[in-house]
C-alpha cells in the first residue's frame, strides 16, 4: 500500500484504487444553524465502508448514517442526512466536498452534535486537516460513475444538468437581484489540485435582512462575519476582510454542489451544469441521474503498458452498491 506524503494533493483525477485517512485526528467548532459546539472525529476506514457518519452524543442512538443520496433528509438551508426525528447530521455538504475533491473514498466519522461544525464557513479547514493527516492507498479497485446521456431537471427558473464528459467538470451559475453579487459563472475541470486553490476558500453568504426571518425558523443561529460573508442593507459586503475570491459567491455555491454530487456514493465522470442552483436542486438531480439505469454506467481504471496511460471498463456492480437508490 503506497502514502501520499504530507501536503500532497490526491484528486478526483481517475486514481485506479480506493483510499482513506492514515491517521484519527479531530476538529471542534459550531453549527451555522443550531449554534451549538461540535467536535468531530475522523477514523481510516476499510475498502468499500465508504463515508459514513455515526453520532456518539449522549442522547443519540448511534446509528451509521451512510452519506449516500438516499440518506438525504434536509435541503432547505442545508444537506442534512438521516432522520430528523432520529439520528441526524445536518450542514454536510462542506465537509463531503472536501472529502470527494481530496480523493478520499473511506472515512468512518464520529460526531457529538446533529451539525456538522461550520468552521470559517468554507471547506479550507478540511482540506488543510486531511492533507496534515495524510491519505492512504488501499488495494480494493474504486469505481465510477460515467455518465452516459444527458440528464436534466428544472425547478422553477432554475435547471441543472449531468452530460458526458471526459474527465470531471463543473459548470455553475448564479443569478440574485442584489447588485452585490448579480450574475455570475464559474467553470472547472475538476481536480484535488483546482479545488484546494480555486474553491475551498469560499465561504457560505447570506443578507441580513433575512437574519431575523432565519432566526425565528431556527436557522443561521450560530451564523458571524467569522463565518460566513454577509451583506448589509446597502447592498455591500459587510466583513472587514471584504472578498476572498471576486467571484466568491459562484465558487461557494460550486463549493456546495461539489458536496452535494459527492452524496453519489461514487465519483462521477462527466459534466454538472446548473443555473440557479442549491441544495435542493443538487439533491433532486443526482436522484434524477441515479433513478434512470440507461444514463451512467459503473467503470473501473486499468492501467495499461506498465502503468503508462489508463483506461476505464466498464463493471457489473452489485445489488448492494451505493448509487442503488
Amino acid at each position: 500500500m503506497e502514502r501520499s506524503g504530507t501536503g500532497e494533493l490526491m484528486g478526483i483525477d481517475l486514481l485506479e484504487y480506493q483510499t482513506t485517512l492514515d491517521a484519527r485526528f479531530s476538529l471542534s467548532g459550531i453549527g451555522v444553524h443550531s449554534g451549538e459546539s461540535v467536535s468531530i472525529h475522523f477514523n481510516p476506514a476499510d475498502a468499500d465502508t465508504g463515508i459514513v457518519f455515526q453520532r456518539i452524543d449522549e442522547n443519540a442512538e448511534g446509528k451509521v448514517i451512510r452519506a449516500l443520496a438516499a440518506e438525504v433528509g434536509e435541503t432547505d438551508f442545508c444537506t442534512g442526512l438521516g432522520d430528523t426525528s432520529g439520528d441526524h447530521v445536518a450542514t454536510v455538504e462542506h465537509l463531503m466536498a472536501a472529502l470527494s475533491a481530496m480523493g478520499i473514498d473511506n472515512a468512518a466519522i464520529e460526531i457529538d452534535g446533529g451539525e456538522v461544525p461550520i468552521m470559517d464557513g468554507s471547506a479550507a479547514v478540511f482540506v488543510e486537516a486531511f492533507r496534515q493527516a495524510g491519505i492512504r492507498q488501499l488495494d480494493v479497485k474504486r469505481r465510477y460513475i460515467r455518465i452516459k446521456k444527458p440528464v436534466r431537471i428544472g425547478m422553477g427558473n432554475s435547471w441543472a444538468e449531468f452530460l458526458p464528459h471526459d474527465g470531471t467538470r463543473f459548470e455553475v451559475e448564479i443569478d440574485f437581484e442584489s447588485p452585490a453579487i448579480g450574475r455570475q459563472a464559474f467553470a472547472v475541470d475538476m481536480n484535488a489540485e483546482v479545488f484546494a486553490r480555486e474553491i475551498a476558500r469560499a465561504r457560505t453568504f447570506g443578507f441580513i435582512k433575512d437574519v431575523e426571518r432565519l432566526w425565528a425558523a431556527g436557522f443561521a443561529l450560530g451564523s458571524s462575519l467569522e463565518n460566513s460573508v454577509v451583506i448589509g442593507e446597502d447592498h455591500r459586503v459587510i466583513n472587514m476582510e471584504g472578498l476572498r475570491y471576486e467571484d466568491e459567491f459562484v465558487r461557494h455555491k460550486m463549493l456546495d454542489a461539489v458536496g452535494d454530487l459527492a452524496l453519489a456514493g461514487a465519483r462521477f465522470i462527466g459534466c454538472f451544469r446548473s443555473y440557479r442552483g442549491g441544495h435542493r436542486l443538487n439533491a433532486a438531480a443526482l436522484r434524477h441521474l441515479l433513478t434512470d439505469p440507461s444514463a451512467f454506467e459503473i467503470v473501473e481504471t486499468t492501467r495499461r503498458e506498465r502503468g503508462r496511460g489508463a483506461e476505464m471498463i466498464a463493471v457489473n456492480a452489485p445489488v448492494y452498491a451505493p448509487w442503488v437508490l
